[in-house]
């Protein structure tokens, strides 16, 4: 039975991740467009229609994932053991590495005449550098342990 309710509610959400992305092209390609094409489409209410299904949908998509991980995550940490000191660990180590992404931007990332045109803020522009060195952190920690990976399997086989 769980195993039908999981194919249920994966089917889905794959429909109404369908839908998003349907919704989402016909938003960009009425966004895109002209102005008398794009003002016909505002005045017949399907721009202001879409882009709010759109953001009802992403919004629930988002909302069924928080609830699914937290339910997983309940019955992880009630039936495997050590898994909540390992999901705590991983949990610490993303922390670190959000604050020390912080802490290493120096908020000057963004060049003035970008900032000038786009009225970028200095803290806007040191998140933006945070959030590049995080993600230089990530790849060079998912690439470490990839090569990990593959050396422990090396040395397992012999």
């Amino acid at each position: 039975m769980k195993e039908k309710t999981d194919k249920l509610i994966t089917w889905c959400g794959l429909g109404v991740a369908l839908v998003c992305f349907v919704l989402a092209i016909l938003f960009a390609m009425n966004n895109g467009s002209d102005v008398k094409s794009l003002d016909a489409v505002q005045q017949g209410g399907l721009f202001d229609t879409i882009y709010w299904i759109l953001v009802a949908l992403v919004g629930i998509s988002i909302i069924a994932i928080l609830v699914f991980l937290c339910v997983k995550l309940a019955d992880r940490f009630k039936n495997v053991p050590g898994y909540a000191k390992k999901f705590f660990i991983i949990l610490a180590v993303a922390v670190v590495v959000c604050v020390l992404s912080f802490v290493l931007a120096q908020g000057d990332d963004v060049t003035l005449a970008l900032m000038e045109k786009n009225d970028i803020t200095e803290g806007t522009s040191k998140l933006i550098g945070a959030a590049c060195i995080m993600v230089y952190f990530l790849v060079i920690g998912a690439a470490l342990c990839i090569i990990y990976a593959e050396v422990a399997k090396s040395f397992k086989k012999k």
